[in-house]
């Protein structure tokens, strides 16, 4: 995938991952890069294109995939916690909405897309997932099923957009220092290892990048028996 010269979007470009991806693109030589986001006031940097998308608001995905009808590059980012219920008490108000933006939300914006991605030569499609898609969490486990069913689906589309020509690239990492990971002290790495990368992954058209230690620690270990891997 040639970065140079592309146009891309990136969902929830406003701060963290995003706006470390968004400035990633750039630095690799994207022609212009389109920061979706529920709130275009809250894009600070004045060298994107700030795009107004809530994914979870079909009519606003409709209306961005109108605009930006030249993206080459999708990179789905957006995703919120979803952290407010353990296992066993509490809401499920919050594991449904990391549901509805992790999951449905990510679905959503690729579906748009995808016709875009072909009308533009086939292009990559960039699912930011986590270390998360194969661990469950008695203290998080809406975010972790989220993330798991994103996985899945990121799956789903590669395969399903293979015909067109389009790369997808599902990034993992372990916490990442943002604001989503802010309550704990345990290791992180820093968004901007995770954007390049990421921009290292799709200049070399694989379709997967495992970003830190531990990410790949876990992955190695997912065909071992239940209760192998760290954190399960």
């Amino acid at each position: 995938m040639n970065i140079e010269g592309s146009v891309a979007l990136v969902t929830g470009a406003n701060r963290g991952i995003g706006r470390a991806f968004a400035r990633a693109l750039l630095d690799r030589g994207a022609a212009k890069v389109y920061a979706g986001v529920r709130d275009p006031e809250s894009v600070v940097d004045p060298d994107v294109v700030p795009l107004r998308l809530d994914v979870t608001d079909p009519d606003q995905v409709a209306a961005a995939a109108d605009v930006a009808g030249d993206v080459g590059i999708l990179v789905n980012n957006a995703g919120v916690g979803g952290a407010t219920a353990s296992l066993l008490e509490g809401p499920l108000d919050g594991p449904r909405e990391a549901m509805e933006v992790n999951y449905f939300g990510t679905w959503r914006v690729s579906r748009a897309f995808a016709p875009v991605l072909a009308r533009n030569g086939g292009g990559a499609v960039v699912n930011m997932l986590s270390l998360a898609s194969w661990i469950g969490q008695a203290a998080s486990p809406g975010y972790a099923a989220s993330k798991a069913a994103q996985w899945s689906l990121t799956d789903a589309i590669r395969k399903g957009l293979a015909a067109q020509g389009t790369l997808v690239v599902g990034v993992h990492s372990g916490y990442v220092d943002t604001d989503l990971s802010a309550w704990t002290d345990a290791p992180k790495i820093s968004a901007a290892t995770v954007a390049e990368l990421t921009m290292d992954a799709l200049a070399a058209d694989l379709p997967e990048v495992l970003a830190d230690d531990h990410t790949r620690q876990v992955k190695a270990m997912l065909s071992h028996p239940v209760g192998a891997v760290p954190g399960s």
